[in-house]
């Protein structure tokens, strides 16, 4: 084999081998921003289930608080 065909042959197996990695580069990429973006909706959907958890138990103290109150003479 001549020495100008092994070079075009090494020259070919270079490039294969550098859009292999580009490819691979790229779906890695990809998959980290979508891991990315699904974790963060999950911790929006957990901060949001939380705060509608304080909201309530707030909304449910300040009612049993107007309760007790009513009950102790404190409003009418």
């Amino acid at each position: 084999m001549s020495g100008k065909n092994f070079q075009g042959l090494k020259d070919q197996a270079e490039g294969a081998a550098k859009d292999a990695a580009n490819t691979l580069g790229q779906a890695t990429q990809d998959a980290v921003n979508q891991i990315t973006d699904a974790s963060q909706k999950a911790i929006d959907k957990a901060s949001k289930a939380a705060q509608d958890g304080v909201e309530k138990a707030t909304g449910q103290a300040a009612e049993a608080m107007s309760g007790f109150g009513k009950k102790c003479g404190f409003k009418k």
